[in-house]
């Protein structure tokens, strides 16, 4: 028997745990690394807490805004060089395309789309911050296109920041502006939002 288990080989021997050492070191190998699996998963909570942020505080401000400035002298924040003053924005970010208020809303509902779907890829802290603010900036408009008179979809923007020789324009419209700034930046860089560098 003693020489029949040494022919044959018993897991207590050499060549046995040899062999399941091999299949383990495999099926780590073919395993995904511990620590790629919460990467994701952070970089989307820091895209959904930005965007979270910029709308809230696009959301505070248009309320204060409605409730002490519409309907008033405008108030000088800065002298001449820069005021707030409430106005309704029937258009695009700055007051362009007031004709088109259905299709900015149908715009800004595919880029927040676009972005939810993006961000199951997302590995890039800079694009995670970059797409937050873009997803703030368009849920903080969308927003007062569905529920702001005249009617669902085509309700007017509420607008108030206005520096001198300007377009006026709100929160959400910097949000979407300082987003999209960034991104072109990432673009440069060849950074991806996979968190991938393209070095040319």
């Amino acid at each position: 028997m003693a020489e029949a288990e040494h022919i044959i080989g018993t897991p207590d021997t050499p060549d046995a745990a040899g062999a399941g050492h091999d299949d383990a070191a495999a099926s780590a190998a073919t395993a995904t690394p511990p620590a790629e699996r919460p990467r994701g998963r952070r970089r989307i909570a820091v895209l959904f807490s930005v965007a979270a942020f910029a709308y809230a505080l696009d959301l505070v401000s248009k309320l204060v805004v409605v409730a002490k400035l519409e309907h008033h002298a405008p108030v000088e924040v800065i002298g001449e060089w820069l005021e707030f003053t409430a106005i309704r924005n029937a258009g695009a970010a700055f007051s362009f395309g007031q004709a088109y208020t259905v299709i900015f809303t149908v715009i800004a509902a595919a880029v927040i789309v676009v972005i939810i779907r993006l961000a199951r890829k997302l590995y890039s802290l800079p694009w995670a911050i970059a797409l937050g603010l873009l997803l703030g900036g368009a849920l903080g408009n969308l927003t007062d296109r569905i529920f702001r008179s005249p009617g669902i979809f085509q309700g007017e923007v509420i607008d108030f920041i206005a520096p001198k020789g300007f377009a006026v324009f709100n929160l959400a419209d910097s949000a979407i502006v300082c987003g999209g700034v960034l991104i072109v930046l990432l673009s440069f860089r060849g950074l991806d939002p996979d968190g991938t560098v393209h070095k040319d």
